[in-house]
């Protein structure tokens, strides 16, 4: 399930895009300020970001400047031509104006996604390489043959190379066809997971941060 996070500080649009995605099968997070938006995202990372520019505390164009790898569409009641020139030249995917048509942006979701996914099939960190559509995995060309659940792991820990993924997020991901999953068993998935990466060449690619979850080091 694609992950959107909705950054807006008026109540009314934010949970008619909430209300709208939900019926499109995105899970959502909102953060009310450009503040709270920014604290999110050090935990965690949405697959797309829908973006208010005018916000309390940080700005939109702030938020953007501070951002790599996620797509971000803004909303915008600005209409000049600069705000959007500006907002697309820092790095915004796609810039709509406020009122806007609800099914003109779930299509414009739909193409921002599409393109991420088109450039991220396949991930690299240190050694690893995997291919995010053959779900094949790679350590200096040596494949590796890991479980599905091992593969979702490792898949979003590359996705996060430089953030703690916490231990909820990773079994959010994996109670979609592994719904007993507990931590418990996680730590058993992840000895594993260690175990078979470091096979190839004695290094140990995952370190656990006790009592939040894990992270990628090289």
């Amino acid at each position: 399930m694609k992950h959107i996070l909705i950054v807006e500080d008026d109540l009314d649009i934010g949970d008619i895009l909430e209300e709208s995605l939900k019926k499109e099968n995105y899970k959502t997070s909102r953060a009310y300020s450009g503040t709270e938006a920014i604290l999110f995202l050090k935990s965690t990372t949405p697959d797309l970001i829908l973006l208010d520019l005018m916000l309390p505390g940080i700005s939109g164009e702030e938020i953007i400047s501070k951002i790599n790898n996620i797509p971000i569409i803004v909303l915008s009641a600005k209409t000049d031509t600069t705000d959007k020139v500006n907002a697309l030249l820092s790095g915004a995917c796609d810039f709509v104006t406020k009122p806007f048509n609800l099914d003109e942006l779930l299509a414009r979701i739909t193409v921002a996604l599409r393109n991420k996914s088109e450039k991220t099939s396949i991930l690299t960190f240190d050694e690893i390489k995997i291919n995010i559509l053959s779900n094949q995995v790679y350590i200096n060309d040596i494949e590796i043959r890991l479980t599905k659940t091992e593969f979702v792991i490792l898949k979003k820990l590359m996705q996060n190379p430089s953030q703690i993924v916490t231990k909820s997020l990773i079994l959010d991901e994996i109670c979609d066809f592994l719904p007993k999953c507990t931590e418990d068993s996680l730590k058993i998935h992840i000895s594993n997971l260690r175990k078979k990466l470091r096979e190839i060449n004695g290094k140990d690619y995952i370190e656990s941060v006790w009592g939040i979850g894990f992270k990628l080091k090289k």
